[in-house]
């Protein structure tokens, strides 16, 4: 449906250009365009290359683990069905320290390291597990503390202040996590009543 909106989009900008004269407007702007994003994409990858180097750096010198260990009360709390040695709990470590970072780009594979985990720990291959739905709603609501792609993004459009986002960002983010884990624990009592 959104691929059907965005041709339409498309096509009426065209021919309303055809209709006015303004074709090469059109042209114009297609190029322009195509140069910023090749520019931006070219400029996003240094930022990318760094923040995942330094995870990766982290997860080789056993800071995740440790990490695990330090946040084990919480992953205990969150994600109680879990083994607190499991993998799956250092990939959901590594997905969400991505996320707080900004990074949701890179925060994906971890995030699908971590849903296999969970997997292998699932009794019906079927049906998500209470496990996935926490940790889904935590990917989908994490709280953002370093915005790092919106403000390289703002950056790299010449921004005078890129970092000007992040103060909301945190407000809005830390909502969002606190509605997530909040409905989480709310689905969980309704599910475990009729179950």
């Amino acid at each position: 449906m959104v691929n059907l909106v965005w041709l339409l989009m498309l096509v009426a900008g065209i021919a309303v250009a055809g209709i006015q004269g303004r074709i090469a407007v059109v042209t114009e702007a297609a190029l322009e365009a195509s140069q910023m994003a090749v520019n931006l994409a070219l400029e996003l990858i240094g930022l990318m290359a760094l923040w995942l180097g330094l995870l990766k750096i982290a997860e080789e010198a056993g800071l995740v683990a440790l990490l695990a260990r330090a946040m084990r009360p919480v992953t205990r709390y969150l994600f109680p069905e879990i083994p607190q040695d499991h993998p799956a709990i250092g990939a959901i470590l590594m997905n969400l320290s991505a996320n707080i970072l900004g990074l949701g780009n890179a925060a994906t594979p971890f995030g699908l390291k971590a849903m296999q985990e969970l997997q292998r720990l699932n009794p019906s291959q079927e049906e998500a597990t209470p496990a996935m739905c926490t940790f889904l709603g935590l990917n989908t609501g994490c709280i953002i503390l370093i915005p790092a792609t919106i403000i390289g993004i703002r950056a790299a459009a010449g921004s005078t202040d890129p970092t000007v986002v992040v103060g909301p960002t945190i407000m809005a983010t830390g909502i969002s996590m606190i509605a997530a884990v909040a409905g989480d624990r709310l689905f969980r009592r309704l599910y475990g009543r009729r179950g």
